[in-house]
């Protein structure tokens, strides 16, 4: 009998924790819509960035001996492969985020 008044308890603390996520967020289609603006308005200047990085460090890695030139390089590649995640996770959000949601509406990607 114990045990039941426990599983009652804890779906009580569940729907109440439900409602108050769903009172924060609004709805799952405006969470999902500002997740996608955002990827795509910080994913583009962090690539860049690590483009940018990585070209500086794998310049500096040249001037200095054998050692630090193998590490610069292993550096500027981590850099790159970071700034190519970051533009195929631009492009692969949109689609990704719609078929999360399903046919329950669109996400908005605008990026203003």
């Amino acid at each position: 009998m114990k045990s039941i008044y426990m599983i009652l308890a804890a779906l009580a603390v569940l729907s109440l924790s439900v409602a108050a996520t769903t009172v924060i967020l609004g709805t799952v289609q405006d969470a999902l819509s500002s997740l996608c603006t955002q990827a795509k308005s910080l994913l583009p200047v962090t690539a860049m960035l690590m483009l940018i990085m990585g070209g500086v460090i794998y310049a500096a890695g040249q001037l200095l001996g054998a050692e630090t030139r193998a590490r610069a390089n292993v550096w500027a590649t981590a850099c790159l492969t970071g700034a190519l995640i970051a533009i195929l996770m631009v492009v692969v959000a949109p689609p990704v985020l719609q078929m999360m949601l399903g046919d329950q509406g669109t996400i908005g990607c605008e990026v203003q």
